[in-house]
């Protein structure tokens, strides 16, 4: 049968929803000192990107007796409470039971949040043809059914389409038939836009005392608050007042658009956090590249106590300025890359033993999770739709297992170190607590280069396979140099590393592995990391409802794909 697409109806040609700014699905406002304090130290502001989901439907159910149903679809958001929050409605398509809607419905996708969607069809009564679709109640309109999905189910097809049987309200089940909903999701252009600099700054300050300055950018936006939001750094230039930074990307999702005010600020860099300002200018995206097409500078200017400027003699250059249209993380996604997630537990001694409720490992009867737990579970949710086969590579580190000490040994107690799926992984983990004596020390050097084996084996064999290992650990390394050397070689991989930080420990070493610094690891050769490969976030206990460590760490992983993929010129494809 063929679709009805609307046309110039009366009522219905409204739309409402779409989430502006930060996302709020799945992540009731509230602060959490551990997400505070990872984009602080990362001088980064969450991201997200707007979609587009267009709807249409097949074999509705007629409820009408002298014509057609006249459908409208709705769209909600499932929020951790379990209440929905609806996000859009399409317009009404008269006298039809295979509609395809025209008005979209924005969404805002966010890679880390696992965004359960909930779709309603209804039957809208005639009487109610000259009302937008906004002031329709829903209560009044006969219900034709509903469907739903996770955001990620869609974006992961190759054609970004995912067909649903609708159903009752009962949920799926029963004899009746409901018919179809197809959703197709298309990000919106702007999101694949973005800018290259280049930028160098000439005759700086010197804050150093016995060398010259070692200076780097950052740069943040104006938000509707009127609050300033970094965005992104350079790296650091050691002991030079003329520096000439590597060229910096900048996506419209970044900056908002090239008009929107932007703040430059050039520090000294300190090894101890305490980076001093050099000075400082306010410009857009198109008034750098202005700067670019005249080859002039800016002047650096320095805020005083009263509120107002002592210009520099310090300026800011625009070497280079090219604008492009780049490849998103979803046109990768959907061409065909996948996520190939790996989990590696700490069973060393200091977490306590298992059975003890104050120990770190112990499984509560009652279903509470312990902090691993909610790890592989919260990491694992989000990734899983993004691997196809959801076999898992899951392991070990610290513990006796067959009476050795291993550094690295199979979670699941066989020869087989994949798991299937994120249950397999929970089973894998609880049953492990009963069969490995912890032990130590804490060595992450072994599952790391593991991690490393599988994902070179996979740049000769299979472009499209990204590896991502989360490390759940409580405590301080002792192989601080092998696990540094171990990283630097793996930084040319395509693989990245999620550290969680469980209990109380100190966990300054891990930061340095973080190298958030924006000085990059090196190993104890002197090889330079050619990427920053590891993140690393400490374990909160939360509130319900907020966005966890677990899932703020999972945020920076579409971009470390991309900078993999984008550095080697690898493409989505059939692009």
């Amino acid at each position: 049968m063929g679709g009805c697409v609307s046309g110039d109806l009366k009522g219905g040609k409204q739309a409402i929803g779409g989430v502006h700014g930060r996302s709020t699905m799945n992540n009731d406002a509230g602060y959490n000192e551990a997400i505070d304090h990872f984009f602080r130290v990362r001088d980064q502001s969450p991201l997200f990107t707007p979609i587009e989901l267009s709807l249409s439907a097949s074999n509705l159910r007629n409820l009408d007796i002298l014509s057609k149903s006249d459908p409208m679809a709705v769209l909600y958001v499932k929020k951790m409470d379990g209440t929905l929050e609806e996000l859009g409605r399409t317009e009404v398509i008269l006298n039809c039971l295979n509609p395809t809607w025209i008005e979209k419905i924005n969404v805002s996708y966010q890679f880390e949040i696992v965004q359960n969607l909930v779709f309603h069809v209804y039957d809208v009564d005639t009487k109610y043809y000259n009302m937008s679709v906004k002031a329709l109640k829903l209560n009044e309109q006969d219900f034709l059914g509903e469907a739903t999905c996770v955001l990620s189910e869609i974006v992961t097809k190759r054609n970004q389409s995912l067909t649903l049987n609708l159903h009752g309200k009962n949920g799926p089940g029963g004899s009746k038939n409901f018919g179809t909903l197809t959703v197709h999701a298309e990000e919106s252009c702007l999101s694949r836009m973005a800018v290259e600099m280049k930028l160098r700054c000439s005759q700086l300050g010197n804050k150093d005392m016995f060398s010259k300055s070692d200076p780097f950018l950052r740069i943040s936006r104006l938000t509707e608050s009127g609050k300033y939001v970094p965005i992104c750094k350079t790296d650091v230039i050691n002991n030079n007042l003329n520096p000439v930074w590597r060229p910096l990307y900048l996506s419209m999702q970044q900056f908002g658009s090239k008009d929107n005010p932007l703040l430059i600020e050039c520090f000294n860099f300190n090894s101890n956090g305490n980076h001093v300002l050099i000075g400082q200018l306010h410009k857009s995206v198109s008034e750098l590249e202005k700067l670019h097409k005249e080859r002039s500078g800016a002047n650096l200017v320095f805020p005083t106590h009263r509120g107002q400027e002592k210009v520099l003699k310090g300026q800011l250059f625009v070497d280079q300025f090219i604008g492009k249209e780049q490849f998103s993380f979803l046109d990768y996604i959907s061409s065909g890359f996948e996520l190939n997630f790996m989990v590696a537990v700490d069973f060393t001694a200091s977490n306590g033993t298992p059975r003890n409720q104050d120990s770190l490992h112990y499984i509560d009867p009652s279903g509470r999770l312990n902090s691993y737990q909610k790890a592989i579970i919260e990491a694992g949710e989000v990734i899983q739709f993004y691997d196809s086969d959801r076999r898992f590579p899951a392991w070990g580190f610290g513990g006796r297992y067959g009476g050795t000490l291993s550094h690295c040994f199979n979670l699941n107690g066989t020869n087989a170190y994949e798991v299937e799926g994120v249950q397999g992984i929970m089973a894998a983990y609880a049953n492990a607590l009963h069969t490995v004596t912890l032990a130590g020390p804490t060595l992450f050097g072994p599952v790391i280069n593991t991690a490393a084996q599988l994902a070179s084996q996979a740049t000769s064999n299979d472009i499209t396979k990204y590896f991502v290992l989360l490390i759940i650990t409580d405590g301080v390394l002792t192989d601080i140099e092998e696990t540094m050397d171990a990283l630097v070689r793996a930084s040319d991989l395509p693989l990245s590393i999620l550290i969680v930080g469980v209990g109380n420990a100190d966990f300054k070493q891990m930061e340095v592995l973080d190298a958030d610094d924006g000085c990059r690891l090196e190993s104890s050769t002197g090889r330079v990391a050619t990427r920053d490969i590891v993140q690393f976030v400490p374990m909160r206990e939360v509130h319900s409802g907020q966005i966890s460590a677990v899932q703020a760490l999972l945020e920076e992983l579409p971009d470390q794909f991309l900078t993999y993929n984008r550095s080697r010129n690898i493409k989505p494809l059939h692009s």
